[in-house]
């Protein structure tokens, strides 16, 4: 063997790493958390069976960061002209949400849900106004695909004057059907407003959604109230609780 042979092996050695010298594969971990957004386009947003666009389309969208113990925080917002369909002087197009919470199972089935929830409505107000900003507590228990939902507000009730403690009752329902990809949702409420005159009603809900894959959904649904006309009738002289279609695109990611 030449010099040359010889002095080239012993480069190509000293240039290639010993088994012991290499660094450890790294190794795959899965993060506790979980983040997820979404955004739908609906033809209106009625909340608890009340208009909030006038009936006019909306654009909504959100985002929710969950831990693999239980704990989540979100956030959801959406276009509204309640506010200034209610009172010409008030400028607030938009509602955002702040929740945060915790869930769990307490047996196989039986779920669970406590939280708080901040309903925010940046805007101009004129002096005086009461402020819409509520702030609501929260817990749910289910069965199933069933759950039921008690809120209680710990602030006025979207700007209703003294009204501190109003609740609202929520019993829903996602049932797979099993045929192309669909789910009947069933949901009936029950809002109670503390001194405001005819200001309690119930509201209900029935629908079904589509589910398309790659996060893509689909939702049509029948909503109805039995809420006092007088005192549910906004400035432009739309009964804000009356029977209607509402129909949604959702993409979550």
């Amino acid at each position: 063997m030449s010099r040359n042979t010889l002095a080239a092996l012993a480069l190509i050695a000293l240039a290639a790493p010993s088994h012991a010298e290499q660094a450890p594969a790294p190794q795959s971990t899965q993060s506790d958390f979980t983040l997820s957004a979404n955004v739908t386009l609906a033809s209106q947003y009625r909340y608890r069976g009340l208009m909030q666009t006038n009936n006019k389309p909306a654009i909504q969208g959100g985002f929710d960061l969950a831990h693999s113990s239980g704990l989540y925080l979100g956030n959801w917002n959406s276009s509204i002209s309640w506010l200034g369909d209610s009172n010409s002087a008030v400028s607030a197009p938009v509602e955002m949400d702040f929740y945060g919470g915790y869930k769990g199972e307490l047996a196989p089935s039986v779920p669970f849900d406590l939280g708080v929830m901040q309903y925010y409505y940046p805007g101009d107000y004129p002096s005086g106004y009461t402020s819409p900003d509520t702030t609501e507590l929260y817990a749910g228990l289910g069965y199933g695909p069933v759950m039921f939902k008690y809120s209680i507000a710990m602030t006025n009730l979207f700007g209703a004057v003294d009204s501190k403690y109003s609740q609202y009752f929520d019993l829903s329902g996602n049932f797979d059907t099993g045929v192309w990809g669909l789910t009947v949702n069933a949901h009936v409420g029950r809002q109670t407003v503390r001194n405001v005159d005819k200001g309690s009603y119930t509201d209900w809900k029935l629908g079904l959604t589509k589910d398309f894959g790659q996060g893509f959904a689909v939702s049509l649904a029948y909503l109805d109230t039995n809420a006092d006309r007088g005192a549910y009738t906004n400035s432009k002289g739309r009964y804000m609780g009356r029977a209607t279609g509402l129909l949604s695109l959702t993409k979550t990611f």
